[in-house]
């Protein structure tokens, strides 16, 4: 095949892929980011600690994480034309990738989440704020480097799934590899393929290591001046059980020393 062949194929896939990649993201983002705080809070010693909460949940993640991603489309076709209306083509594939990759950026999550400083949780809760307040000013502000990190990470999972896609129809780079490369041996044509995917990984893992650096660079410049704030508040304020100081007047009157009586002096 020539380039000016190519190219347009190229094109097409290209842009099935991203758009499949970009849309999974945004839905496994979006459904991963509570399941993994919730597993973090439900567990012992979480501010929501529920233990068969956090069983049950573990259980669904390590379930849909067991689960080859081949086998997961199969299974989840019914699932996807009841959503779709169909099982062929960039929409459909949408749905699998979801809920492939959901389970997996949750234990991304949850490690992220983990490795939060305690003091800074254990001084807002003295300051008076509510599990929400510790989530949202605390634990993801704190973890948002490693957050990005396990962004980035489950992008490139997703390239990869997307082209695993191509194999029922789900179009993209994968579909173009397949139908071109393998049954039509055109090994130059499947070559080009998988630089471009090589490139797409590249820059995509290249964007989110910047990003990361950058969140962290930031972080480490505000997190200890925040903590040493964040505890100085915690010691100026009185405890609610301790009462106001008294003191006794006779005591204090004997501590001081009275004051000398002057000498006598002599009448001539």
């Amino acid at each position: 095949m020539t380039w000016s062949q190519m190219q347009p194929l190229l094109t097409q896939a290209l842009g099935e892929t991203l758009r499949m990649v970009g849309w999974s993201t945004v839905i496994s983002v979006a459904a991963g980011l509570p399941i993994g705080v919730l597993l973090v809070l439900t567990d012992r010693g979480g501010l929501l600690r529920s233990l068969p909460v956090n069983r049950v949940l573990g259980a669904v993640v390590n379930v849909g994480r067991s689960l080859p991603f081949v086998i997961l489309m199969i299974a989840l076709m019914s699932f996807t034309r009841g959503i779709v209306g169909t099982t062929i083509g960039w929409q459909a594939a949408v749905v699998p990738l979801s809920v492939g990759a959901t389970p997996f950026f949750a234990r991304l999550v949850e490690t992220s989440v983990r490795e939060v400083d305690h003091g800074l949780v254990e001084a807002v809760q003295a300051m008076g704020g509510s599990t929400w307040t510790v989530v949202r000013k605390v634990l993801l502000p704190e973890s948002l480097a490693s957050l990005l990190a396990g962004v980035t990470t489950t992008v490139i999972a997703l390239v990869g799934y997307s082209a695993m896609a191509g194999v029922v129809g789900g179009g993209g780079l994968g579909d173009l590899a397949l139908r071109y490369g393998y049954q039509r041996f055109e090994t130059g044509f499947m070559w080009v393929i998988v630089a471009v995917l090589a490139v797409l990984v590249t820059l995509v893992q290249l964007a989110g290591d910047l990003a990361a650096r950058s969140v962290a660079r930031r972080g480490r410049s505000g997190a200890a001046p925040r903590l040493r704030l964040l505890r100085l508040r915690t010691k100026a304020e009185p405890s609610p059980a301790a009462g106001p100081v008294e003191t006794d007047p006779a005591a204090g009157a004997a501590d001081v020393d009275p004051a000398p009586s002057p000498a006598p002096t002599s009448c001539p």
